[in-house]
Formats: structure tokens, C-alpha cells, sequence
């Protein structure tokens, strides 16, 4: 029989009103009918009977109903007090939904109210732990996860005796761990992050809380710190023990992890979601350091994220919003001080920020793409002023157009350089490329390809701070390049610091045994200017001949130099 058709006459009963929100009340009626049936039944046969008198039959049936009412009293008084165990057990599962109190119902009975009651306790009691079990740990790794963290930690910051206690908050965060997700299978990346668990609970004490955030992030709150220098050890003990190769499934997989540290000191009040957002920030300063690397967090970084989060913002629209500009150096010989060349040259012109450093605001848009677009945007900006002013009856002179390595890794740069050739109308001659020797060693094949593609369209290609990088021969050989450009560093103390000087004198002998023409970048006095055409470096810039300017100001230096040329041109004709 289904159970359904057990509870006929429990289903019959909850159809009246009065009955229905009331178990109780349907035993209580039962049992009521029950009793008064043998009493209605002998009313009945007193009042169809002539067998008694009507004395006699009015006594009888008085002490029939009160015998009837007394033990119909009896029994409901004894089934509301039967039915506790029911009314407990359904209160207790009542209460446990509302409040999550976990009941106390007692477990010695052996009947069916008693398993009734024992069971629901019993389930209650697991349902609960599971529950807490969900709630506060990570499925994963078996860590405790982000709440339980936060509440442990809460409870160590606000414990009399911590008060006079140093408290570390490290946030570890696996380094690249994207792109080590994306090369191995979902349930490998998990056997990973397990073990990386189990790693971090082996450098841990027993008074120290080890979390799971998310992903790849895993935190670490100590209390018992003697000494400062402990807080590096630990930090330090960390990262080599995940450098140390992970074995799965046959595979030895390397990692390394870099780690934000923040630290709350005697009389602090910070609370816990700021403690962590310090640690994030100081896991995002050391991820920006590099791999492996630590760093503690000082208002001084947050102030310094919080700059990027505006400039980020910011930066979205900029372009469509006619706040980028395109600022020009001159480039000169040094021996004829003619000008031989401009570079171009991005600045951003915030409407309420003012003039934005490219220090600052391009490090953010090669990080999130948006470089390409705006690199794009200044080589057609420069090559249009530069046909401008060939238009204008100018002397022709290079334009020198810095390529970001984002820029540098499209693939359709050479076509879109070209593109932009034909649209302006400049000639390719006309046009510089400044490409930085290190974004070229990523990928030495596909760079040589891409730099020789640009040389057959005719352009110049300059390899920019020279000397900063790896500065191979074997390498530079194989780079299709014009120009080397000695980097500034070295530029601006080459008549005081004699390692500058050597380095210099290395690059430019190292140009010239090379074919190649050489380009000083930072010259700002006529010391450095001698110095460098004294060995034979052919071309300068700096603020010594002419700052950034936009390009209205370059026409009188264009007008100038043209004139010069007319006046030697003149005196060799002569």
C-alpha cells in the first residue's frame, strides 16, 4: 500500500478548519468520538426501551455520562502528554530551521517515538556538521575557506591577551597560475592545488590559520611572532618550499609563488577585510617585482594602486575623447647640427588630472591591451604630421615611432604599418620603428621575421635603450636593424662615471663595426655632447637641443633647419 493510502483518514480530517494546522486536535477528536460512541448507543436503547422506568433510566444514564465524561477526560489527558514525543520532534525541526539550534531530544526510548525522536536528533546533528563542514571549508583542498578565515582571525585580533601581539597576514598567490591552468588537464590543476596545500600546512604551527580563498590564493594568519625577521623566514620558507618540482601523475610540474604580507601592530585596529585588502595589494606589488618575491604592505603602494585604478579608468575612452596628444623631439647630428629626425612622442592631457607622465599611465595600457590601440593612433598621428610638413616645403626627415611589445606581437603589424604608409602618403624612407631589445628575446625566430618584413618596406628600425637588456652580438647580428640607441642611463653621466663611458665607447665602436648608425638618448649638457661626437656618435637627443613639444613649435626648429640647409647647399654650389 502506498502512503498515501495509510493516511486516509489523516488526510479526511485536515480538510476542516479547525483541524487543520492541529495534530493534536485530530487525536484529541477521535478519541473523543471514540469514548461517547458506547454512550450514544445506550441513550439510544433507554430511549426505544419501555424496560425501565424513567427514574431508573434517568439515573442510570447520569452516571453513565459522568463515568463517560470522567474517562474521556482521563484519555485526552493522557493522549496529549503520549503525543510529546510528535509535538517535541516537530518543534525541535521547527526551530532548527529558523534559528539553527540544535535540539536536545532524548535517545533512550526504543519504540517508535522514542527511534522518532533519537533519529531526528542523530540527522539533525550530521545535517549540521555537514552544513558547517559546506559552509566553512573549502571542498577542494580541505581548507578552511574565506568566512571561516575571516571569523578565526576575528577572533585572534579581538582576544584580550593578543592585544599586546604581533599578527601576520600572508596571502600567497601562485605565480602565471592562468597560463599553468590552461596547459594542464582541470583534474591535474586540482592534484596541484591540493598538494600545494598540503606543502604550506607542513610550514605552519598549530596556533597558525591556513586558508583556501580561491583559486590559485591561499592565506596565513600567525599570532605567535617573536621577532619581525620571523615573518621573512616564514615568508621565505614558504616559496621554497613550492619551488621545490610537484610529481602528478608521472609529471614533474614546477611552480613558484609570490606572497603579500601586512602585519597588525600593538594598539592597530584594523578590522579583518581591511587586513586582507592590504595583503591583496601587497601581493599585487609583489607580483609586479617578479616571480618568487615577497612584499609587505605600506600606505604608500595603496596609495600608489589606487593612482592606477583611477588612471585605469580613465584611460578607457581617452583617445575618443581627444585627450591624447602627440608631443615632438628633434633628433640631431651631432656633427652638423642639422636635424636629422623627430621622434613621437604620447602624452595625455587629463581634463581635470592635467598632463599625465607616460611613466604612469603607459605600464597600465601595455598591462591591459590598450596599448595597440593607442600605438596605432600615434604612428598614423606622426606619420600624417610628418607628410604635413614634407607638404609644407619642409626638408623630408625621419619620423621615429616608438613599438610597444604588445604592438610588436600583433599579427598584422606589417600590414597595418603599410596600411598606414599608403594612407598618409608617407614614404617609407620617411618612417623609424623603435623596437626595445628585450620584447624582442621572446621569441627570437618570429622577431627576426617580423623586423626583416618592416625592412623590405623600405623603414628605418631603431633598437631602442641598447645596452639596458641582454646586449648579445650573436643576437644583434641576427636583428635586421638601422640604428642602435644608447639609453640614457649611461648617457647622462658619461664624463663623470667611467663605467658609463665604457659601456658607451662600447656600444658606439660595437655600431660602427656593425654598419650601423648610433643615437645618444638624454643629452642635456655640451659636455656629454662632446664627449659623444668626439666618438663619433652620429646622432643626439635630449633636452640639451629641445624638449617634447607638440608640433606647431616644431615648424620655427623645421623653418631653421631648412634654411641651414639652403645656406650649405648655397656655399657648395658656390
Amino acid at each position: 500500500m502506498k502512503p498515501n493510502q495509510k493516511l486516509y483518514l489523516y488526510s479526511f480530517l485536515a480538510r476542516f478548519g479547525l483541524l487543520k494546522k492541529s495534530y493534536t486536535g485530530k487525536i484529541m477528536l477521535v478519541a473523543f468520538l471514540g469514548t461517547h460512541v458506547p454512550l450514544l448507543t445506550l441513550l439510544l436503547s433507554f430511549v426505544i426501551s419501555n424496560s425501565y422506568s424513567l427514574e431508573m433510566a434517568i439515573r442510570v444514564m447520569s452516571i453513565a455520562l459522568l463515568a463517560t465524561l470522567a474517562g474521556t477526560a482521563a484519555t485526552l489527558y493522557a493522549l496529549h502528554y503520549l503525543l510529546k514525543p510528535v509535538i517535541l520532534t516537530s518543534a525541535a525541526l521547527q526551530n532548527y530551521l529558523n534559528t539553527k539550534t540544535l535540539p536536545e531530544l532524548p535517545t533512550e526510548f526504543a519504540d517508535e517515538a522514542g527511534t522518532l525522536m533519537a533519529d531526528t536528533s542523530q540527522t539533525l546533528h550530521k545535517l549540521d556538521e555537514l552544513i558547517h563542514y559546506i559552509t566553512n571549508y573549502d571542498d577542494l583542498t580541505g581548507l578552511p575557506n574565506r568566512d571561516l578565515f575571516r571569523d578565526r582571525l576575528h577572533q585572534m585580533l579581538s582576544q584580550p591577551e593578543n592585544n599586546q601581539r604581533l599578527v601576520a597576514v600572508f596571502l600567497l598567490g601562485i605565480d602565471d597560475f592562468t597560463d599553468i591552468s590552461h596547459g594542464l588537464e582541470h583534474e591535474t590543476t586540482n592534484l596541484l592545488l591540493r598538494a600545494v596545500a598540503q606543502r604550506l600546512s607542513s610550514c605552519i604551527g598549530q596556533t597558525d590559520v591556513l586558508a583556501h580563498l580561491s583559486g590559485d590564493e591561499f592565506a596565513i594568519a600567525r599570532i605567535e611572532i617573536v621577532y619581525f625577521e620571523s615573518v621573512i623566514k616564514l615568508s621565505q620558507l614558504f616559496l621554497s618550499t613550492l619551488s621545490k618540482p610537484f610529481s602528478l601523475e608521472g609529471n614533474l610540474i614546477h611552480i613558484t609563488a609570490s606572497i603579500g604580507i601586512t602585519m597588525n601592530g600593538i594598539n592597530d585596529r584594523n578590522s579583518v577585510d581591511q587586513l586582507l585588502q592590504q595583503a591583496h595589494i601587497a601581493l599585487y606589488q609583489a607580483k609586479q617585482q617578479g616571480r618568487s618575491q615577497y612584499q609587505f604592505y605600506s600606505p604608500e603602494i595603496n596609495a600608489q594602486l589606487q593612482e592606477r585604478l583611477t588612471l585605469e579608468n580613465e584611460l578607457h575612452g581617452a583617445l575618443t575623447r581627444n585627450e591624447m596628444l602627440v608631443y615632438y623631439q628633434p633628433l640631431i647630428d651631432l656633427h652638423s647640427g642639422h636635424m636629422t629626425a623627430m621622434e613621437a612622442l604620447i602624452r595625455w592631457q587629463h581634463p581635470t588630472l592635467g598632463m599625465i607622465s607616460p611613466g604612469k599611465f603607459i605600464p597600465i595600457a601595455e598591462a591591459n591591451g590598450a596599448i595597440v590601440e593607442i600605438g596605432e593612433w600615434v604612428l598614423r598621428t606622426a606619420c600624417t604630421q610628418n607628410r604635413a610638413w614634407q607638404l609644407a616645403g619642409f626638408t623630408p626627415i625621419r619620423i621615429s615611432v616608438n613599438l610597444s611589445a604588445r604592438q610588436f606581437e600583433q599579427p598584422y603589424l606589417v600590414e597595418i604599418v603599410s596600411q598606414i604608409l599608403e594612407e598618409t602618403g608617407l614614404k617609407a624612407s620617411d618612417l623609424e620603428l623603435e623596437v626595445t631589445e628585450s620584447f624582442l628575446m621572446g621569441d627570437i625566430e618570429r622577431s627576426v621575421k617580423t623586423l626583416k618584413k618592416l625592412r623590405e618596406l623600405g623603414i628605418w628600425l631603431a633598437l631602442d635603450d641598447f645596452g639596458t637588456g641582454y646586449s648579445s652580438l650573436n643576437y644583434l647580428k641576427r636583428f635586421p636593424v638601422n640604428m642602435l640607441k644608447i639609453d640614457q642611463s649611461f648617457v647622462q653621466d658619461v664624463t663623470s662615471n667611467p663605467d658609463s663611458a665604457a659601456v658607451t665607447n662600447a656600444i658606439i665602436a660595437l655600431a660602427k663595426s656593425l654598419q650601423l648608425n648610433i643615437t645618444a638618448e638624454g643629452v642635456e649638457t655640451q659636455e656629454q655632447l662632446e664627449y659623444l661626437k668626439m666618438q663619433g656618435c652620429d646622432e643626439g637627443q635630449g633636452y640639451y637641443f629641445s624638449c617634447p613639444v607638440p608640433a606647431n613649435l616644431i615648424v620655427p626648429m623645421l623653418q631653421k633647419s631648412s634654411q641651414r640647409m639652403e645656406t650649405i647647399a648655397a656655399s657648395i654650389d658656390a
